[in-house]
């Protein structure tokens, strides 16, 4: 079982374009990526591989451009190569040989039960949840929507316009996949509870056409209903047993045209003041909350921990510090099996692998399904200046199923009318199923205890937008510290 160690990187953002080295860590036996591997340039500085094993490296950002890279990893022997543009670009490491078991020292044979036990005993001394502090960080959203069935189910319409071959269109317009990237660089302030964010950089990557198939479809829309509902009529939209109404009101003056009329529907508050920056924090808070050591967090593993199986697999060292690996599973109806990796001496979770082994929501009802069927992830801590160990890269996958199929009338009625009250009908069968997955990946490269003065001192930049992006661009981030994209980013082009 790969490990990952992640230290720290104290390297400030700056706009100046500077030499890169890229490079790829492999195993050298199988030449499968090592992702995450830690990759040292100085004391406390650093980077990490990505999920493809590959890293980047600002060489005139390096104190001591000639000083030894050491590059190393769980279960391999430690490498040190010259900080140089001569580099190797596939570096590979070799696996140890050595048996961990024989040389590990203790001076206690704990139980795996006994090790959750001293675990839980020092969460407080090891967590420390009220220190304020700022943390350089890059965080990356990437969202996956994909459609397993668009079928409104077309049956009837007395609107001529409203016919089957405009139903199957409007379907038609329905984007089948979409992917939907956010990246951010900048600086995050203060504790699991509050926080503030200042965004230095940011990007977004998506094909604009999926996301605005609608807008058409919308004025054409309310160009049939102009035309063919009567004025003071309104709607009575029936699924099933619901139904709702909805008032069409005279938008005509005088001189207008008398068929002109109005959809009423009660909204929410725009969200146009939804900035970028409340988007990232609010995404990184929620991060914060699902830590483990969080109460409110789905990882109930310590809290219910009777109610977890755990073995212990095995000893290993992450930076040369002697850990347990301890696998957990559900007794009866819990929701998660995984990894953990606990440091020895003081009982911290230096690392946390977890995946849910049922749906943690599901719903049905008259046609109507959700199940929340995928959440996985891992977390990676250090110690911190203060003793304290915090966040330094956290993964969460969160992915749903949502499928309605029912049928759907739209009756036009107008009270004002005589006889007959109904003027017009719209009947659909609904049948759509689409899947979505989120991932969420933050990196702290650096973090410093601040004053609560400090805190309050500072200003978010909420104006502040994303860069929009059509395909990917490696020169976007040059002179930023980030996490490289993975070879879906790398490879994602909006085709014209």
């Amino acid at each position: 079982m790969r490990t990952i160690v992640f230290f720290a990187l104290l390297f400030s953002t700056s706009y100046m374009i500077a030499q890169t080295f890229t490079g790829t860590v492999v195993d050298a036996t199988s030449n499968r990526p090592v992702a995450f591997a830690t990759v040292i340039t100085g004391e406390n500085q650093g980077v990490i591989t990505n999920e493809d094993g590959v890293f980047a490296l600002q060489l005139d950002r390096i104190k001591h451009p000639q000083d030894s890279v050491y590059i190393s990893f769980m279960g391999y022997e430690k490498k040190g190569l010259i900080a140089s543009s001569t580099m190797d670009e596939v570096i590979k490491l070799v696996p140890t040989t050595f048996e961990l078991k024989q040389v590990f020292l203790s001076t206690e044979n704990l139980s795996p039960k006994e090790i959750i036990e001293k675990v839980k005993e020092n969460l407080s001394t090891n967590y420390t949840t009220n220190d304020l502090s700022k943390k350089k960080i890059f965080f990356r959203q990437s969202d996956f929507n994909k459609m397993q069935k668009v079928d409104f189910g077309f049956q009837k319409s007395t609107i001529p316009e409203l016919n089957k071959e405009l139903i199957d269109s409007i379907a038609g317009l329905v984007p089948r996949s979409s992917a939907h990237y956010t990246e951010v660089a900048g600086d995050f302030y203060g504790n699991y509870g509050t926080h503030k964010m200042k965004i230095e950089k940011a990007a977004e990557l998506y094909d604009k056409s999926k996301d605005v198939s609608f807008d058409g479809l919308e004025e054409k829309m309310e160009r049939i209903f102009k035309e063919n509902v009567k004025p003071d009529s309104y709607l009575k939209i029936k699924s099933g047993i619901f139904s709702t109404k909805l008032q069409l009101d005279s938008l005509a003056d005088s001189n207008e045209d008398a068929k002109a009329v109005q959809v009423e529907v009660e909204e929410q508050q725009s969200q146009n003041h939804y900035s970028l920056t409340q988007q990232v924090t609010d995404r990184i808070s929620e991060l914060y909350e699902q830590l483990f050591f969080n109460p409110d967090s789905k990882l109930d593993i310590l809290e219910k921990s009777n109610r977890y199986r755990f073995t212990q697999r095995d000893y290993t060292f992450i930076d040369n510090v002697p850990v347990y690996v301890l696998d957990f599973e559900p007794k009866g109806k819990k929701d998660f099996k995984g990894t953990l990796f606990i440091n020895t001496e003081d009982f911290a979770v230096l690392r946390m692998e977890f995946e849910n082994v049922r749906p943690l929501r599901k719903f049905g009802l008259l046609g109507i399904k959700f199940r929340e069927n995928v959440y996985r992830g891992k977390m990676l801590f250090t110690k911190d200046n203060n003793g304290s160990y915090g966040p330094r890269y956290v993964e969460l996958e969160q992915g749903s199923f949502f499928g309605v199929a029912r049928p759907l009338k739209v009756i036009e009625k107008n009270k004002h009318v005589k006889g007959r009250r109904k003027q017009n009908e719209l009947s659909l069968e609904l049948d759509v199923q689409t899947n979505t997955l989120e991932k969420f990946e933050l990196v702290v490269f650096d973090s410093e205890i601040i004053s609560s003065g400090a805190y309050e001192g500072v200003t978010t930049n909420k104006e502040i937008k994303a860069t929009y992006l059509s395909k990917y661009d490696p020169g976007f981030w040059a002179g930023y510290t980030i996490m490289e994209p993975n070879a879906a980013i790398q490879a994602f082009e909006v085709v014209e």
